[in-house]
Parts: structure tokens; C-alpha cells; sequence
């Protein structure tokens, strides 16, 4: 998935504006305009479309974590210059206090079935022996899920 993708994704699940967009990058210290956000949520076949990178999407996901959770008041805010599909599972999961059966309820809202052992290898360090890639479907159907959780939380 690409990090445009992502952002759109998200968006959609939880009903976000693009003020409360613009709010959770300046949560995490980086300000953007309502045109940046709206270029970034086009489709690549958009004169206007702009890449969103990592480095900004950490971003974002940062400012969820702040916005839900708070600032660590003692550590500075920590914003990866590149991501991977597992580490943002891991912001989402932080930023949205989830435990591991409810990130598992939430893939099944979006019909994926795997297991706890499964899910915890996403979380592991890269270089043990156990870690797995999250791959760009696993990702996705969370997000779906993520859908089905919150926006039906709403209605």
C-alpha cells in the first residue's frame, strides 16, 4: 500500500476533516496546509495529487498517538524518516490503546482469521527469529476493519 492510500484509508474510517487532520501534524510539530492535505487524499491521476512520504505519514501517526494518549512528557516525539506495514500496525495499535484480541476482533471484522502468535510476530524486532513482514493485505483488511469498528461505533 502506499502511504496516499494509507492516509485516504484512515481518513474514511474515522471521519476525519482535514482541520482535524491539520491538527494531528501539529500535534506532532509540523504544520501543513488544508492544500497539502488535499493534495496527498487525490488520486495519482490528479494533476494536483503530491506524494505523501514516510517521513510524513509517521507524522500523522505520531500526532494520533499525542491526540489519543498524550505526550510522554520526558521523551521527544519520535518520527521515522521510513516506515514499513509493521510499523504502522504498531503506531495504529498504540495510538488506539488496542490489545491483541481486539486487533484480531478487528481483521475479523474484515473476514482475515489469523492467530495471536501470527499477529505477535508483526510486533517483534526484525532480527528475531520469529518476526514476520506485515504485508500490504494484512494492513489493508485492518484498516477495513478499523472501518467496520469505529464508524459503525458512530452511527
Amino acid at each position: 500500500m502506499d502511504n496516499n492510500d494509507i492516509l485516504r484509508r484512515l481518513r474514511y474510517a474515522f471521519e476525519l476533516s482535514d482541520s482535524t487532520m491539520i491538527g494531528l501534524f501539529a500535534l506532532a510539530e509540523k504544520e501543513v496546509t488544508r492544500a497539502e492535505i488535499s493534495n496527498w487524499l487525490k488520486k495519482e491521476d490528479d494533476p494536483d495529487w503530491a506524494q505523501l512520504y514516510d517521513r510524513e505519514l509517521a507524522t500523522f501517526l505520531s500526532g494520533m498517538i499525542v491526540h489519543k494518549r498524550g505526550r510522554k512528557e520526558d521523551e521527544p516525539l519520535k518520527i521515522e524518516k521510513s516506515l514499513n506495514n509493521n510499523t504502522i500496525l504498531r503506531k495504529l495499535k498504540i495510538a488506539l490503546s488496542l490489545t491483541d484480541d481486539y486487533m484480531l476482533d478487528i481483521l475479523e471484522m474484515a473476514n482475515v482469521r489469523i492467530s495471536k502468535h501470527e499477529l505477535s510476530a508483526f510486533f517483534r524486532k526484525p532480527e528475531h527469529g520469529n518476526y514476520k513482514a506485515c504485508g500490504d493485505q494484512i494492513l489493508r483488511n485492518f484498516i477495513v476493519g478499523l472501518q467496520v469498528a469505529y464508524r459503525e461505533k458512530e452511527a
